[in-house]
């Protein structure tokens, strides 16, 4: 009997015994990943829609859905540490993004001009070289790897 005693308390001290199994956290994450996966298969090789569409979907499923509860919320007096509604900039801030915007367009467009003259043959050449390089690269891999790239 003394040997059975020593065996449970000695099975009471491991780090096994001591660990409580929660079970909704261990059914929830494969019934979400389960659920993921089904929907990015449903959108991606049913609908033949590609991976940058669900994304864009998402995002504005998502964006609705805070929208909707920040008005909801609103409406309800419930105050929330961070209301997306009331989320301004600076007049100074947005003219500065507009202008940097407008500058970069502008920019390209005169480069393209001049190119799409011919008057510089240099720049012209650059501007081939540059835009078949971006088609060749297009074709091996996708947009959304590019861009990714490109940020990084």
């Amino acid at each position: 009997m003394s040997q059975i005693g020593g065996r449970i308390e000695g099975l009471r001290d491991t780090p096994m015994a001591s660990r409580s199994i929660n079970c909704k956290t261990e059914v929830g994450k494969p019934f979400v990943a389960l659920t993921c996966g089904s929907l990015v298969y449903y959108h991606c090789a049913f609908r033949n829609s590609s991976l940058l569409s669900l994304v864009a979907d998402v995002f504005i499923v998502l964006l609705c859905s805070l929208a909707i509860l920040g008005l909801l919320f609103r409406h309800m007096n419930v105050s929330v540490p961070v209301d997306p509604l009331e989320w301004q900039i600076s007049q100074d801030t947005a003219n500065s993004m507009i202008a940097w915007l407008a500058n970069t367009i502008g920019a390209a467009e005169s480069v393209l001009r001049v190119a799409a003259t011919g008057h510089d043959k240099r720049l012209f050449v650059k501007v081939v070289v540059c835009l078949y390089a971006l088609s060749v690269l297009g074709r091996l891999v996708s947009g959304v790897t590019v861009a990714y790239t490109a940020l990084d």
